[in-house]
This record gives C-alpha cells, sequence and structure tokens, in this order.
C-alpha cells in the first residue's frame, strides 16, 4: 500500500518507546510517506529501551511550529515517559486536539491513549492501549477492548509493540482513506 504523496506527523519526546517510534517511521517511509518528528524540544529526542536511553533521533519541527494542516494525520508512540510529559503540555494537547477537528487519522500505541485523554478525544470511542492504563481509558468514558488494533472511525489504537504490524497497517489503510467525518473532538 504507497502512502505516496501522504505526510504523516510522529509527536513525541524523550522517553519513547523505542520500537513504538522507529517500526512505523521507517514503514511509513518504506511505503512513501513524508514523516516528520514533532517535539515539545528542539535538536534530539532519546528512546527508552528495556530499562535505559537508547537510541536517538532528530527533531524535524517543535511544537509550535508545527502545524496539523500540513499533515495528512498523527502517530502517538508509547513508552511510559513520553506520553506522560507530553499530556501535561498545552501545545502537544492542542496539536492532537487539531487532527480531531480536521476529522484526519490519529494512532496511538501502548500509553499514548493517554494524551487523547487529557487531549479530550476519547469519549464514547472504541479503543485498546497498554493494560495497565485500561482503567484511565474507561474512566475517561471510552469502551476499552483487548485487541490487537482496534479502528474507531479513523482513530487506531494498540496495546504494545508486539502489535506493531497490524498497527502501521491499519494506521496506513487510514491515511490512505483520508479524513473520516466521523473523527471528530468530542469535547
Amino acid at each position: 500500500m504507497s502512502l505516496k504523496n501522504k505526510k504523516i506527523a510522529i509527536m513525541a519526546t524523550d522517553g519513547f518507546e523505542k520500537s513504538e517510534l522507529f517500526e512505523p517511521y521507517n514503514k511509513l517511509k518504506e511505503k512513501g510517506a513524508t514523516v516528520e518528528i514533532i517535539s515539545n524540544k528542539n535538536g534530539e529526542i532519546k528512546s527508552w529501551d528495556d530499562g535505559n536511553w537508547g537510541k536517538s533521533i532528530s527533531v524535524d519541527k517543535k511544537l509550535e511550529d508545527a502545524n496539523e494542516v500540513d499533515y495528512n494525520g498523527l502517530l502517538l508512540p508509547g513508552g511510559v515517559i513520553n506520553p506522560d510529559i507530553l499530556r501535561r503540555d498545552d501545545k502537544a494537547l492542542a496539536f492532537v486536539h487539531s487532527f480531531f477537528e480536521s476529522s484526519k487519522p490519529v494512532a496511538a500505541i501502548c500509553h499514548a491513549p493517554w494524551l487523547l485523554i487529557s487531549a479530550k478525544v476519547i469519549l464514547n470511542r472504541t479503543v485498546t492501549s497498554f493494560e495497565s492504563i485500561k482503567q484511565d481509558v474507561m474512566n475517561a468514558g471510552a469502551n476499552w477492548v483487548d485487541k490487537e488494533v482496534v479502528v474507531d472511525n479513523g482513530l487506531v489504537t494498540s496495546r504494545n509493540p508486539n502489535d506493531l504490524p497490524a498497527f502501521i497497517a491499519k494506521f496506513s489503510e487510514e491515511i490512505n482513506e483520508g479524513k473520516h467525518k466521523n473523527q471528530v473532538a468530542n469535547a
């Protein structure tokens, strides 16, 4: 499935789960997409890999310089540190929210649904996540299910790195489908 002429934002900061950023980043680029790393800081951000700081990646744009209109979709990698930092950043939450306001595909894996909760876009959605935040997701008004990948009107969620092949495939499909009229900001 080609993603030629598609542009995807991956929003992350220090502490992202290595595989949950690098695997989608590489696969989406292989499919022809332009992929940009958006962060709350300039320079490089570091992954968290098996209990230690891991591989870094260069940031393409800071949040204040990024605009949803330039992208066909947004991918949110997990890890515990990464989404915990970003969910306290108003610019990050506004960036997430803007994709829902524009009905564009969003993909969140592992602990990244914390960002969906804080951006107030998860109410009444069917999603999955890492099991330890299941209660957080349900308390925010979402229907949590234990599946490899869940798609709800342009919102793609998965549980952990084992789900990456299905997660990337479904996100690619949603990107090719374009805007989803029922992908809305519900708060």
